[in-house]
C-alpha cells in the first residue's frame, strides 16, 4: 500500500464562543488507507469531519487534501476537490425517488453548461443520459436497482443508509467520509455492511475514513485508528494497540475492548 499522504491534518482545533471543540488535531490519511476516528458522545469527531468537508471553518491549524490546502473552501468546492460524505443522520431527498438521489450528487460533476440546460440543447440530454446510466450502476452494485422509482423515505432504514453511501460515491471522490454508517442497524445489517465498505474501498480505489461507534466493525475493518476524547487526539495506533490502551479504554471502551 502506498504511504502517500492524502488527507493531512495539522494542529487542527476550532472555538466556538470560549468552547474549544477541537483542539491541536493532527492526523495523517494515507492514499488507499481504511481509518478510524472513534470516541465517547461529544469528543469532537464529527465536528471534526464538518472541518474537513467545508461546512465548518477551523480556528487554528491546517487541513492538506492532496497536497492543496482546502481551510475555508465552501463544501462543493471541497466535493469537487474529492471529498465526499455520509451523515450520522441520514439526509435523503426523502421525496426524490432512489434514482434520483443519486443522479444529484453528479451535478457536482456534470460537464454540460447551464445554458444548454436552460435551452435543453442536446449537451444537456446526453449528459442526463450519462447520469442516469451511471447512477443505475451505483444502484445495482448497492442492491438498490428494484427501487429505483421508489421515493427514498419509503426504503427500510438499512437501505437508506445503502442509499446515501452510493450517493456519497456518485461524486466520484478520492476520500471517503463516513459518519456512524452502522447507526441503527441490527447485527446482520452490520456484517453486511462491512463487507461492502471492503467492496467499494476495493472497487473504486477509495481512501475510507469512518467515524463509529460499533466496535465490532472498528476493530473488524479499519487498519488504523485514532481516538478522540474532549476534542484532543489521545491515541492512534493498530486495532490491538487501541484496544489495550489504557487511556481509551479509560475514556471510551471500557469493559467492551476485552471482549
Amino acid at each position: 500500500m502506498s504511504k502517500e499522504p492524502l488527507l493531512q491534518v495539522e494542529n487542527l482545533g476550532i472555538q466556538f464562543g470560549g468552547l474549544k471543540a477541537v483542539s491541536n488535531v493532527t492526523m495523517e490519511i494515507n492514499r488507499g488507507e481504511l481509518v478510524g476516528l472513534i470516541g465517547p458522545n461529544g469528543a469532537g469527531k464529527t465536528t471534526a469531519f464538518n472541518m474537513f468537508t467545508g461546512v465548518y471553518v477551523p480556528t487554528e491549524g491546517d487541513i492538506i487534501f492532496n497536497h492543496k490546502r482546502i481551510n475555508g473552501l465552501a463544501p462543493y468546492k471541497v466535493t469537487r476537490s474529492g471529498i465526499s460524505r455520509t451523515f450520522q443522520n441520514i439526509r435523503l431527498f426523502n421525496e426524490l425517488s432512489v434514482l434520483d438521489n443519486v443522479k444529484v450528487a453528479y451535478h457536482s460533476i456534470v460537464n454540460h453548461s447551464v445554458v444548454s440546460s436552460i435551452l435543453r440543447l442536446p449537451p444537456h440530454f446526453r449528459g442526463e443520459r450519462e447520469m442516469e446510466k451511471k447512477a443505475m450502476l451505483f444502484l445495482e452494485i448497492f442492491g438498490l436497482d428494484k427501487y429505483k422509482d421508489e421515493e427514498a423515505r419509503n426504503l427500510p432504514y438499512g437501505k437508506q443508509r445503502r442509499l446515501e453511501i452510493a450517493r456519497a460515491l456518485a461524486a466520484q471522490p478520492e476520500l471517503l467520509l463516513l459518519d456512524e454508517p452502522a447507526a441503527g442497524m441490527n447485527p446482520q445489517e452490520t456484517i453486511e455492511l462491512m463487507d461492502l465498505i471492503a467492496f467499494v474501498r476495493e472497487k473504486f480505489n477509495l481512501t475510507i475514513l469512518l467515524i463509529e461507534h460499533d466496535m465490532n466493525l472498528v476493530m473488524g475493518i479499519c487498519e488504523r485508528i485514532y481516538v478522540l476524547d474532549h476534542g484532543v487526539l489521545i491515541a492512534e495506533g493498530l486495532p490491538e494497540e487501541i484496544r489495550n490502551n489504557p487511556k481509551v479504554i479509560e475514556a471510551y471502551l471500557g469493559e467492551e475492548v476485552q471482549k
